[in-house]
Formats: structure tokens, sequence, C-alpha cells
């Protein structure tokens, strides 16, 4: 049963900004709230800022929030308008019935936004923030508001237009347009200074908005649990000689950061079978995932950490340890006492090591975020000071026996950056990413990529049956598989026969499996008829994370085992945002910054809303063959064998689909050209 006084909340929900000026709502403690970032803004340019703010309110009423706006500026480094936070509804992904909209396929949209909000999936909700220390939905709440409010008006006519946050308004478009077109961070090359990116951002005019924070289509940490999951297997099937069934009992396994990517570590390394520490600086969000699940137990002693990981791989037990404490504490303490470790990654937020990404060591959580705002020379020194231990620690348990992989959150960039000993004699990482050792050639060049999905009628039950659909689609497809992909199909049927089990539904109704292009569009298609049936009681939103095919080029993520000399180039993600635009996305993105930062990466992204129509059959069809072959297409022409196997697959199986295939030159031949040189 729906709670009455939130469905009546809800009607409020269209508003936008309140005429009066609201009271504040009180502070809650009992969701955790981002540190204040550094101030990077003069006199003149907080003018500016106020002035930017300002400009969403009526003259009259700027006099009595101008000095309240300067104080949130002066005091957290941005002005996010914390008094009209809206307290009349609860925040999260409620049944889209109930959501006072007059397209459909726009209250699909406000379900999104809210269930990114939602305190329990948003990593600092009250400050907008969904996750990554810095991945914002909006800048402010007069952004929100005002978004709610043309959502609730909209028709299937027109289109909402999104710049970082901001709703530059209605325009009138077709019913096979987009409904919203998503855009942040997108600076000019000239312009695109980190620090530039700083002051525009505490000026109120870009954000980061952290792909799926900014694409509305984060669905917590199960979100990332499936690839790390994937990750973990393959990295001990390469590197410690397991078979492809064996799953990781007596492993081990350590890494880091429970806030900004959530609990899917620990929630993985359970999965597979392993032990596995993860070390959290923020008490927090330890705890947090430990109520929600996701962590089997917290310490916040080193040793005692160390030794129940120890136990359990003595005993084939599954276990996650939160460890509340530094990260380089732990692998300090693990170099001490020479306990050799399986494997180890990182996953702090290192693409935001200075605005509360990374703590360094030798602080209390509090005191490292006061340092952060008072101290922001001091607070990057001792950043940088404890990367450079973090690699020495790093580089001594791996030439005991441990294999380390970068995860692509920019740990191994900031640490080359930082003067750590982290480079090998070829100029490249001493530590390869992840992707360039697993995910990209055994699963990104075949097509494979987390495919996701919310159940909007916010039954669980109409979840399950999806998790039916999902599984009948990929047995049938498992007995047609070319050996080439069987075990990426053995591994996903795994994984959606256990999803239920495992408990990972945090916020929306929503599902997250890693399939190829035949494979997403089948179950998209029998999902779609499911709704036509009734087998459905409502629509689904289907969607992607950045950690994809085809959406996004990222050089130390992604599309770090592209090696044509193309791998900074941003074509492929503006042309799959473009691409699946007009080939029937309800919503499309495009960011510059993802999982490894700003700067960094550029994304495109989507969101498709399934009505069960003929109409949707269609789009479906069209969008995601498109959003999965388009990269898998780029990736052939860099000459990656896995993709040149799927594209070919692929033009087989559709004959309107043509792409430009490489030819290989002869290695000898091109070592003979260059004979001299080399003498």
């Amino acid at each position: 049963m729906a709670d009455k006084s939130s469905v009546s909340g809800l009607k409020l929900i269209g508003e936008g900004i309140p005429e009066n000026i609201p009271s504040m709502p009180d502070w809650d403690e009992s969701v955790d709230h981002a540190p204040p970032r550094r101030q990077v803004l003069t006199a003149n340019e907080k003018q500016l800022a106020l002035r930017n703010a300002l400009r969403y309110f009526p003259t009259e009423q700027h006099a009595s929030l101008a000095a309240e706006f300067l104080q949130e500026l002066n005091t957290f480094g941005r002005i996010i308008m914390w008094r009209y936070r809206p307290t009349a509804y609860e925040m999260k992904a409620h049944p889209i019935q109930q959501y006072p909209a007059k397209s459909q396929q726009a209250a699909s949209i406000m379900l999104m936004i809210q269930n990114n909000l939602d305190p329990a999936v948003a990593q600092f909700p009250h400050e907008l923030i969904t996750y990554g220390g810095n991945g914002s939905v909006f800048q402010n709440w007069a952004q929100y508001r005002l978004v709610m409010s043309y959502l609730c008006k909209m028709t299937d006519e027109q289109t909402l237009v999104m710049y970082s946050g901001h709703p530059l308004g209605l325009f009138p478009s077709s019913s096979d347009s987009p409904r919203v077109i998503v855009t942040n961070g997108m600076m000019i090359p000239n312009a695109s200074t980190q620090d530039n990116y700083e002051r525009l951002n505490a000026l109120g005019v870009t954000q980061y908005g952290q792909m799926t924070a900014g694409s509305y289509m984060y669905i917590g940490p199960q979100g990332i649990v499936h690839g790390t999951t994937i990750t973990l297997l393959n990295a001990a099937r390469a590197h410690l000689g397991l078979n492809g069934d064996e799953g990781l009992g007596g492993v081990t396994f350590v890494t880091s950061g429970l806030g900004g990517m959530s609990g899917a570590q620990a929630k993985a390394a359970v999965i597979a079978g392993a032990s596995c520490i993860v070390a959290e600086s923020n008490a927090h969000a330890a705890y947090k995932r430990h109520q929600q699940g996701w962590l089997s137990t917290v310490c916040e002693d080193v040793d005692d950490a160390i030794n129940q990981m120890v136990s359990a791989a003595e005993q084939k037990k599954p276990l996650s340890i939160g460890y509340i404490g530094n990260i380089v504490e732990l692998w300090e303490r693990l170099v001490e006492r020479g306990i050799r470790v399986d494997l180890g990654s990182d996953q702090t937020s290192l693409h935001n090591p200075f605005q509360g990404g990374y703590f360094p060591i030798g602080y209390s959580y509090d005191d490292a975020a006061s340092m952060l705002s008072d101290d922001p020379e001091k607070f990057a020194h001792e950043v940088r000071s404890t990367l450079r231990r973090h690699a020495s620690a790093i580089n001594s348990m791996s030439e005991n026996g441990m294999y380390f992989w970068d995860y692509g959150n920019a740990f191994l960039l900031e640490a080359s950056r930082a003067g750590a000993d982290i480079m090998a004699e070829n100029g490249r990482f001493k530590y390869p990413s992840y992707v360039e050792d697993i995910m990209g050639p055994m699963c990104f060049d075949y097509g494979f990529g987390p495919y996701r999905w919310v159940c909007c009628s916010g039954d669980s039950n109409d979840l399950k049956v999806t998790d039916d659909i999902a599984c009948e689609v990929l047995e049938e497809m498992l007995e047609q598989s070319p050996p080439e992909i069987r075990q990426q199909m053995i591994d996903n049927i795994r994984w959606i026969r256990g999803a239920g089990e495992n408990e990972m539904v945090v916020g929306s109704q929503a599902r997250i499996l890693y399939a190829d292009d035949e494979g997403r569009r089948r179950i998209a298609s029998a999902m779609n008829s499911a709704i036509s049936s009734g087998r459905i009681s409502g629509p689904i939103v289907l969607g992607r994370d950045h950690h994809d095919v085809s959406g996004t080029d990222s050089p130390y993520r992604e599309t770090a085992n592209i090696r044509d000399g193309s791998i900074t180039t941003a074509d492929m993600a503006v042309h799959n945002f473009v691409g699946d635009a007009f080939r029937g996305a309800t919503w499309v993105s495009l960011h510059n910054g993802g999982g490894v930062g700003w700067g960094e990466v550029m994304n495109g992204g989507f969101g498709l809303l399934l009505d069960g129509s003929d109409e949707c059959e269609t789009k479906l069809q069209n969008m995601l063959q498109w959003d999965v072959n388009n990269g898998v297409a780029r990736r052939a022409w860099a000459r990656n064998p896995g993709a040149e196997f799927a594209i070919k697959r692929a033009m087989n199986a559709e004959p309107l689909l043509e792409v430009t295939l490489p030819n290989h030159m002869d290695r000898e031949l091109l070592n003979s050209l260059f004979e001299e040189d080399q003498q």
C-alpha cells in the first residue's frame, strides 16, 4: 500500500518554485552530507554567482535570499538552495501512476530522477549528488523544482532541454522525438581545464553530471555489482588459474570505497565466493551499506579486519568486511605482516581527488573534511603524499604475488601525477586497467555490457517476471551461442538466476544484466509483449551504465583496450547520443565526464520507456541495435579481434547493417620498413 500522505504530497510535485519563500527544512543528520568544496571564486565572481542563482526568483525576494545564498557559497563552495528542498513528499521512485503528468514518458523520467535522489540510493541526496563524490543530478533545488513542473505539464509533442541541470525550457517537437535532452559539463576545448571547470561550477553555469546521475539512470549499488562480479571471476580465471565454473572460495580480495561506489565490491566478492576487505574513511557510508545488507560486517581495527579475512579464506567462506579507516593504512599493515592477498584494486573516487573523493592518511574523516574547506592547498599536498605511499604499498603487495588492477577510477592517473612509482619502462602504467585486461577483450568487444531496466509499477512481482523472461531468453540463446561467447552467456544466466535471492534492489525495482545486442533486443521485446498481455502490470524503463560498449569514450576505462591511436577521440560517444535520439529513445544525454571524472571522458546515455505498444517494439529494435553496434564497429575498426568477430556476426543477422572492416598489415613487413631505425 502506498503511503497516503506521500501520495497526497506528490500532487505538489508540479508546483515549481513556490510563490512565497518556504521555511527552511531541518538539517537531516540521518543522511550523509557532502564535504564543503574549496573556495575558488573571487569577490567579483561571487557577485556573479549570486546574480546567477537569484535569476530563478522574483526580484522582490532577492533581498531575503541573497545573504543566505552568499552564506551557502562562502561555507560550502556552492549555492545549493537548501531552503527549496521539498519535504511534502518522500523522495523515492513512486509507482508511475501516482505522478500528476500528462505524458507517461514524462512521468517515467520523474520517477527516475526521484530514484537518483532517494536517500537510500544517492551518496549525498540533499546536495543533489548521486554518486562519485560530485556526480550531480542538478546544481540546486530550484532546478529540481522547475524540472518537475515542466515534466508535469509536458505533452508528447514537447521536448525539455537540459543545460547542466538547468531546464532551458519546453520546446515544440514531435511524438517521435526524445522527451528530454540532457547535456552536462560541455565546455569548449580551449577552456577545458579542471580549475576553470570548478570555477564555472561554482558560478552555477555547468556541472559534472556523472553519466548515470545526470542521465537519471542510477539504480544504486546493483548497477555496478554485476560488472564487478564478472571482473573478479575473470581476474581469477586469468591470473589464479581457476576454471570457468569455479567460484572464488579461498581467494582474498582487498579494495576500497563504500561511498561513491556504494557496496558493489563487497556484494560482488560474496556472490563470487571470495573473502574481502573494503576500506572506507567515512563511517556513515560503511554502516549504511552494512544496514542495507551489502556488507557482511563492519570493523574499526585494522588487524581484526585482516584476521577475519584470512580466517574466512582458510575456511573458503564468502565474507565482506568493511574496514573504517584509510586504505593506505590497510595496505601498509598487510605489507608489515607479510600477508599475501590474491586480488587487489581501488574504487575510491580518484577522479575527484581534491574535492573529497580521496582522503589523506593520518587524519580523521572530519579533520580531513575540515582541511579540504579551510586549507585546500594543504589538503591537496597530503593527498599527493598519500597516493605515493598508496602506490608503494601496492608495489610491495604485487611483488608478493597479488594481481592488482585499476578500476578506471583514475587511481593510476592521479598517482602518476603525484609522482608515485607507478610507471613501467615502456612509459605505460605498471598495472592494467581492468578494461584492458578483462572487461574490454572479454565483454565490450563482443557487445556485452550493463543493460538495465526499471519496473515503473514499483511491484516486486513485475521485477520477478522480468528476471524470468531474461533467463528464458538467455537460455534459448545459449543453445545457439558460438564458443567465443559461451562463457559470457553462462555467467549471465547464473547471475540472473540468483538475482532475486541476492537481494540487490535499492530504491526502484530495477535489474542489471550484461547482454549483447541480440540479447538486449530479445529481452526488451519479450518484456514489451508481457506488458501488452498484462503479464507485467506497468511500463518499464530501459537504460544502461556508462560502463558499456558504445556510449563512452574513456582512455582510462571503457576504451582502454583500443590501440589504433583514437583513444582520446570522442566521436563514438557523440554519435551514440545523436543516433539514439532519432532512433526512438525517450530521453538522451551527453556528458563531459563519467566514471573517471570531468574532462577525462565523453559519455552518451539514454532512457527508453516500454509501454507494450507496437511503436515501442519498432523503437527498441532500431535503437538498441545501434546503441551496441556503434561501439562494436568502432572497436572492430581498431582491429580488436573479438569486435571483428562480433560485428561480422551482427552483419550476418541484419542485412541492412554494413560496416567498414580493417585490413591487417603483416607485422614482418611493418618491422622490415623500420629495421634501420631500430639498429
